[in-house]
């Protein structure tokens, strides 16, 4: 046997191996995998922390002073735009979005009482109808005043103080696991924001590092490759983010506007909200909207319907005619993918697979497209032609009419040399 072939067996027999390992020990290998990725956590959040502002960074940096190569203006241009993209994007979140939220979210907690108070008295009300149907609804809502009065509250008290003698212990215990979770939220995401900021402030240098190690590391075909493909996905995901914030920032201020011209009450407030779920492709508008619609219909029913009528005309406005021209194609995906991207990576990982998703299927998606389209390229077979736009109609001008009498003229030049012969 020849030393490749050996070669290539003893491989395959090493992949083989492993494989039946990682079968076999498949449940300690996911709980060490999940305890890394949770002790990584707080670095990934701030590897995306400092990725999305980077762009603010980086627009900031355009700005100020860039021809000045040295002197204070080149040593301080980094910390001072760092500061500045740093101070922007707080205060619009914590003096902006997050006291509109938050209001929000305590009228809401405050309304569903009453309005679920409101449903019951309906459904009683238009149940009246129905005499059966009435009698089981008032089974089912109201308590039976004789049974309240037979009621046993001594044998019911000391079960109560039983119940909470044996629970002091248990909630206790949910007290210092809930306390110890907020602490470790805040913990890691401090330890993001350090880390961000570090990424942010050593870029250059930590971007010419991994330069040098593809190039030491990898061929210069895998180097290419690469390369491409960290590209395309920067711009991608770079483009996905300035579109979607630059929408939902104008979604959320018309909506706002449009709701004080026309007399809806809580402006403000639904605007944030429409603005922070249009980050959110496709179903976040769908989600402002019903929140929005829930805190109008406490105050009045019909101005909640009117509303639901005017941010459809708003969307149908934004998306047609606003977000094409300031915008543009922000990832260059279809429809039906976006759909689907914002699906599996909803069911996968929440909030943050809805987000991310669009823009990793897109960057899948034009890589695919540029290598297929260099494979029938390759293979002699014509691209197909993009769809042309229907040409308009030429607009024709009529023709305007002179004033005045009309004077006889000849048929032709013979009859006017004849007339000449003649005279």
């Amino acid at each position: 046997m020849e030393k490749k072939e050996l070669k290539k067996y003893l491989i395959i027999a090493v992949i083989i191996i492993g494989i039946c390992l990682i079968v076999k020990n498949f449940s300690a290998i996911a709980l060490a995998i999940k305890v890394l990725l949770s002790a990584l956590s707080p670095l990934f959040v701030g590897c995306a922390i400092a990725y999305v502002f980077n762009i603010f960074l980086s627009y900031c940096e355009k700005y100020y002073f860039p021809k000045q190569t040295t002197g204070f203006a080149a040593y301080s241009r980094r910390p001072v735009c760092m500061v500045i993209s740093f101070a922007v994007v707080t205060s619009i979140i914590l003096k902006i979005v997050i006291p509109e939220l938050v209001t929000a979210v305590k009228l809401i907690t405050s309304e569903i009482p009453q309005v679920a108070l409101m449903v019951k008295n309906w459904i009683l009300r238009m149940s009246k109808e129905f005499p059966d149907i009435y009698d089981q609804l008032i089974d089912t809502f109201n308590i039976n005043l004789n049974e309240l009065s037979n009621f046993d509250w001594n044998d019911f008290t000391s079960k109560i103080l039983n119940r909470v003698g044996s629970g002091v212990e248990v909630i206790f215990t949910g007290i210092a696991s809930v306390i110890g979770a907020f602490t470790m939220s805040v913990t890691n995401f401090v330890i993001a924001l350090i880390f961000a900021i570090y990424l942010l402030a050593r870029k250059d240098k930590i971007m010419a590092d991994i330069r040098r190690t593809k190039n030491a590391f990898l061929n210069e075909k895998t180097n290419r490759l690469v390369s491409k493909v960290l590209r395309t996905a920067n711009d991608t995901f770079k483009n996905f983010f300035v579109g979607q914030f630059v929408e939902a920032i104008i979604l959320g201020s018309l909506c706002m506007i449009g709701m004080t011209i026309l007399g809806f009450p809580y402006a403000a407030m639904t605007g944030a909200v429409i603005g922070v779920t249009a980050l959110i492709p496709i179903v976040g508008a769908y989600i402002g909207a019903a929140v929005g619609a829930f805190m109008i219909c406490t105050e009045s029913p019909i101005k909640a319907l009117w509303f639901i009528v005017f941010l459809i005309i708003l969307q149908q406005i934004e998306g047609n005619l606003i977000y094409p021209k300031v915008v543009g194609s922000s990832v260059g995906l279809p429809g039906i993918w976006v759909l689907a991207a914002v699906t599996v990576g909803g069911g996968l990982f929440g909030i943050a697979g809805m987000l991310l998703g669009v823009p990793t299927l897109a960057t899948v998606y034009k890589l695919y497209h540029e290598s297929l389209e260099k494979r029938e390229e390759k293979c002699g077979i014509a691209l197909p032609e993009p769809p042309k736009k229907p040409e308009k109609p030429e607009k024709t001008v009529p023709k305007r009419k002179r004033r005045g009498k009309k004077t006889a003229q000849p048929e032709n030049k013979n009859q006017n040399s004849k007339d000449g012969e003649n005279i």
